[in-house]
């Protein structure tokens, strides 16, 4: 699978990668999980982090439940409005996973909330990264909007992403906040 970006309308290209990574067998999308899974894994960042903060994977991206199985401490986002809270959750947390407003699994409500001056890292969710680190999203501006708090600013921000979304150029608007690189199954590539 391959996708070449030509600057182009966000909305179509968000649609043509979609359906690029929904194509891809299920079997091939945990081989190339598993392999992101180890990369990450085996990043000292990583490895120190007290605090990771990541996604609960849906819409076919790359799944991260290997790496969450982990007995460490991570972040996992909940949609409020139009804000992504960060709460505390770990394996064997007694605070359950739920379906949340876009049928993503989320935290508990009442799971207690993440500090931020303990977030070591990152993991972001995309459709696509290009090489300067900019992704495609969504489109719902929860993660613009939470890079543009003076809070996270200083900390690593990682794309998770197939290879076939690390493209060489997306569209972008001012707004938009390059991460600091990306993760894929052939390993780290950190911005240019």
């Amino acid at each position: 699978m391959s996708f070449t970006s030509d600057m182009g309308d966000k909305e179509s290209q968000r649609r043509s990668l979609l359906k690029a990574r929904q194509a891809m067998p299920q079997r091939i999308r945990a081989e190339k999980s598993a392999r992101i899974c180890q990369h990450i894994q085996n990043w000292a960042v990583f490895g120190q982090s007290r605090l990771t903060l990541a996604y609960c994977t849906s819409n076919a991206e790359p799944d991260l439940s290997l790496l969450l199985q982990q007995p460490r401490s991570w972040g996992l986002p909940r949609c409020e409005g139009k804000t992504l809270t960060w709460h505390q959750w770990y394996p064997d947390s007694p605070w359950a996973l739920r379906p949340g407003v876009y049928g993503i699994t989320e935290p508990d409500p009442d799971s207690p909330l993440v500090d931020p001056d303990k977030v070591d890292l990152i993991l972001v969710p995309c459709i696509a990264c290009d090489v300067s680190g900019y992704r495609l999203g969504y489109g719902g501006g929860y993660y613009d909007r939470m890079f543009s708090n003076s809070i996270w600013a200083d900390k690593p921000t990682i794309g998770v992403v197939f290879e076939y979304a690390r493209v060489p150029q997306l569209p972008r608007d001012i707004w938009d906040i390059p991460l600091d690189g990306i993760c894929t199954e052939s390993g780290f590539f950190f911005r240019r």
